[in-house]
């Protein structure tokens, strides 16, 4: 059985029960602020957590359990204030949610992660957080609707939320892995205000499902770019509680189970990457780079990362330009070796696709068809550095006047 995409999010997987509410946590909204995952199990937990040397007090939080302790049970969110630069009464605080959420659950203070997004520099106000704890524990199902919710309620600048969840088999044991995140603005994720959660029901070794994630993470996640800032609470969590009942998966398990196991996790975290770019703050296209010919992968990482984060790239697929020099530029400038004279550039969209650049200069090209493939709201960049046979895949978006109209009063 191959990995299928099916319909769901962070419960799918058995096991995992989920909610979402409004706590109140800002004064004057409406919005789910918070939300809630459950394991009917001990869950063994792996992480991936932001670069970013200003660490937000759920992170380091969340960095320590993982690292300390095999298994959580529980993962508490909360947005509208991110509860970074915060301080030791930011981390106390982090440790008394944990032990809120411990005491209404019935199980451990350490078995339990916390993710805050949304405004840094504020304490979070603890009554409320108390509270939404408290709500959130009478409210947990394993209803799809409850998964929906809870998408819903980690929200902040996102028009919609995001959820993923596919099916795969472990031997002979059918096993899901569903998840949901959010991110709109502030993604430049380096682990890994981008959080995420996935679950699955399939049994795997903890050390395993780490190397797993890091490296999906770097394959996915790390190669989506809106604005070019790393958050301070970049988080990208998942649980495996093993509810599916297949025999654990181990280094030494056979290398097509470890390979569907990775292949799974690799569509939720694609297609979940994918949405938070398409869903960049004011963007109206989802602009993708391929990379390929390159001599190694780490050199097409860095050209087809370079180019979705220039921001005079994005103006132009925002203005529908075939301004390829600005493509030809941002690899330039992007630390990675190559040769402009032997490298081709194509647009591609629903509309068509057009050869830019061949070996280093301008084709000629028609501005008229160039305009119909820019005029979708999917546009790719193709890049062949003609240098070898590596390729890679970085995700965007358009740079709007609605990205800094968002920005520009978002703490307000």
């Amino acid at each position: 059985m191959a990995v299928t995409k099916i319909e769901g999010g962070v419960n799918s997987a058995a096991g995992f029960k989920t909610c979402g509410l409004r706590a109140g946590i800002k004064a004057g909204k409406e919005n789910k602020d918070m939300a809630m995952i459950l394991s009917d199990v001990p869950a063994s937990a792996a992480g991936t957590f932001t670069r970013n040397l200003v660490k937000a007090a759920p992170v380091k939080w969340d960095s320590m359990i993982i690292e300390n302790k095999k298994t959580v049970r529980a993962v508490v969110v909360n947005t509208g204030f991110a509860n970074a630069s915060t301080g030791a009464k930011g981390y106390e605080n982090s440790k008394r949610t944990a032990e809120k959420a411990a005491e209404v659950l019935g199980v451990e203070t350490e078995e339990v992660l916390v993710a805050s997004t949304g405004v840094i520099g504020v304490q979070l106000p603890m009554d409320t957080i108390f509270e939404g704890i408290e709500k959130l524990s009478n409210a947990l199902s394993y209803e799809k609707t409850a998964g929906d919710d809870a998408a819903e309620a980690i929200m902040t600048t996102d028009t919609h939320s995001k959820q993923a969840a596919v099916s795969f088999t472990a031997g002979k044991e059918k096993c899901i892995m569903g998840g949901m995140c959010k991110g709109s603005g502030m993604i430049h994720p380096n682990m890994g205000t981008m959080l995420c959660f996935i679950t699955t029901d399939c049994s795997i070794d903890r050390d395993l499902m780490q190397d797993i994630l890091r490296k999906v993470v770097n394959d996915t996640f790390n190669m989506v770019s809106v604005d070019g800032d790393t958050s301070t609470n970049d988080t990208v969590i998942l649980l495996s509680n093993g509810m599916a009942g297949n025999k654990a998966i181990t280094e030494s398990s056979d290398e097509v189970e470890k390979a569907e196991f990775e292949e799974a996790l690799r569509a939720v975290c694609q297609s979940l990457a994918i949405e938070i770019a398409r869903d960049g703050e004011g963007a109206t296209r989802l602009f993708t780079a391929e990379v390929k010919g390159a001599s190694d992968e780490e050199t097409a990482r860095i050209l087809a990362k370079s180019i979705i984060t220039s921001n005079l790239t994005k103006a132009a697929i925002f203005g529908k330009d075939a301004n390829w020099g600005r493509i030809m530029c941002a690899m330039g400038y992007s630390g990675a070796s190559f040769d402009p004279d032997k490298t081709d550039i194509f647009i591609s969209s629903k509309n068509g696709e057009l050869k830019l650049v061949e070996n280093g200069v301008t084709t000629g090209f028609s501005e008229e068809k160039a305009l119909e493939i820019l005029g979708a709201d999917e546009i790719t960049a193709k890049c062949d550095v003609k240098d070898g046979d590596k390729a890679a895949v970085a995700w965007g978006c358009d740079l709007t006047y609605e990205y800094v109209k968002i920005n520009g009063d978002y703490r307000s």
